[in-house]
């Protein structure tokens, strides 16, 4: 007899066929519509109000790799949103835009490059910071700072606190990640109305582990995210959030009945998508991602755009690979 209920669990989940899964024949189109939908009650949105307040911080035009604009807004009322956008010292005609999620580390002066506190180093030899990749390419950057990790943790070393937040969100409806997704399509409002410098056609979005979790989300709701590069985030959710503890943020109450990550892929087909992955991260096990990029493919395939989906597997664990990411992503993308 079995005691602990995570055996019971584990079986349910191993048994369970997500309902929404698009099938063979289905048209796309309306079958992500719908699915889309649903994603979004079982995120628990949408909510009340979006980009409102907004003011700029201060500007630097004294670095001499780009300038900068930190800015901030209220995607909701009572709750700030803040982000620093960093454009390429000089560029013609308007830019492509790279939104960078930093994952569970302590804020989003990773993406940027730089140091806040001890041991942030450790997160350059990962690969985490995104937007000094984004710009080196020529792209505008822009970070934003995710609920519950960095500045808007209560710890003041910036190191993530999202247990009690994503308890909460669950008392109330919601779910942190998906507040997280709402954070990032009102930043797309704010960009549009406030930065013409911007190429609102050619938006993508990218982040590793807790980064790379909500770009998942967010690409599969907001189709104005026009590419996805996803890092060390994508697996069945049977193989990593089921069968080992996670940060609370990543559960969804009743997702599981209705999709897998995989579905979420084929949300945002058929824009371009990398999804990166690390062969010995134990947390999203490889042969479970290498599944779930498989089954997106079907919905890839069936828009005549396999070739829009790729799987990135580099030989560490649970860190980006720019050196074989990039070259991909502009493959596929032609920016």
């Amino acid at each position: 007899m079995a005691i602990d209920p995570r055996v019971k669990h584990q079986q349910m989940m191993q048994e369970i066929v997500p309902s929404m899964r698009w099938q063979e024949g289905e048209d796309v189109a309306a079958w992500q519509e719908k699915a889309r939908a649903k994603l979004r009650e079982v995120l628990g949105l949408p909510f009340a109000s979006k980009a409102e307040n907004f003011r700029i911080e201060w500007t630097k035009e004294d670095d001499p790799k780009w300038n900068e604009i930190r800015f901030a807004f209220e995607s909701e009322p009572g709750q700030d949103v803040v982000c620093h956008l960093v454009l390429p010292k000089a560029y013609e005609g308007k830019l492509p835009l790279a939104i960078c999620m930093q994952g569970h580390g302590t804020g989003m002066h990773i993406s940027l490059g730089r140091v806040k506190f001890p041991g942030d180093e450790g997160d350059f030899d990962g690969d985490r910071d995104f937007a000094v990749q984004a710009v080196a390419k020529g792209f505008a950057a822009l970070a934003i700072e995710q609920r519950a990790m960095g500045e808007g943790s209560p710890n003041a070393n910036g190191s993530p606190n999202c247990n009690h937040p994503a308890y909460q969100a669950i008392l109330l409806g919601r779910t942190i990640i998906g507040e997280r997704c709402h954070d990032v399509s009102c930043t797309i409002d704010v960009v549009e109305q406030h930065f013409p410098m911007i190429d609102m056609e050619r938006i993508f979005m990218t982040g590793n582990s807790g980064g790379g979790t909500t770009t998942i989300y967010a690409t599969a709701l907001d189709t104005r995210i026009k590419a996805a590069m996803p890092s060390c985030a994508l697996c069945g959710y049977y193989a990593s959030i089921g069968a080992m503890q996670h940060c609370p943020c990543n559960y969804i109450p009743g997702i599981m009945k209705y999709f897998d990550m995989a579905d979420l892929v084929a949300m945002a087909a058929p824009r371009p998508y990398v999804a990166v992955n690390g062969v010995t991260d134990a947390s999203f096990p490889i042969e479970s991602a290498k599944q779930q990029v498989s089954d997106a493919r079907k919905v890839y395939a069936a828009l005549g755009a396999e070739d829009k989906l790729r799987h990135v597997i580099g030989p560490e664990g649970h860190r980006f690979y720019k050196a074989l990411a990039w070259p991909v992503f502009d493959e596929i993308t032609g920016w």
